[in-house]
């Protein structure tokens, strides 16, 4: 696992941590204002002179605050436990996909230079890149790359995939 992964996990730890921490205070903060709501409620109907709208705990926005607030730690909750164990999902997809794309050897004996160019830098670059990083390093034009990968994947050597505003090329 690489030094990211580790990080990620780690705060997922401390986010799952404070968490569960003020989740436990805010039990009790909620229990306590519970208590004392009952309780002046009950003051309150005991004195004839007063009436429920005079009780001081249906004016308080304390109730209020302790839902955001229990929003908020629900939130942390969750995003510490998919840091956790959201990112150990992702790292066995990534060496999944490692696994499942072994690179097939071309024969470029039967490519011209610029095909063979291609397919090279795909090869160093563990089967795929960028069309646009092909661009850079070949020196060719957009144009002229783009009928250079037409050639290359009408022979089924190349596959493009679309990815937002590029293509990603790679090897079959």
């Amino acid at each position: 696992m690489n030094m990211t992964g580790l990080s990620q996990k780690l705060i997922g730890a401390i986010l799952l941590g404070l968490s569960i921490g003020l989740l436990f205070i805010l039990i009790v903060v909620k229990i306590n204002q519970d208590r004392e709501g009952a309780f002046l409620c009950k003051v309150v109907d005991e004195n004839p002179d007063l009436s429920m709208d005079d009780c001081p705990a249906h004016e308080s926005s304390s109730s209020w605050l302790l839902v955001l607030a229990f929003v908020i730690v629900i939130i942390m909750l969750m995003t510490g436990v998919m840091l956790i164990f959201g990112n150990a999902v992702h790292y066995e997809r990534k060496q999944e996909q490692k696994e499942e794309r072994k690179i097939i050897p071309v024969d470029v004996s039967k490519l011209d230079d610029e095909e063979k160019k291609i397919v090279l830098l795909l090869q160093e670059q563990n089967g795929s890149v960028y069309q646009s990083d092909i661009v850079k390093n070949t020196g060719f034009s957009k144009v002229h790359t783009t009928r250079v990968l037409d050639k290359l994947e009408m022979k089924e050597i190349i596959e493009r995939k679309r990815r937002g505003m590029t293509n990603i090329v790679v090897l079959r």
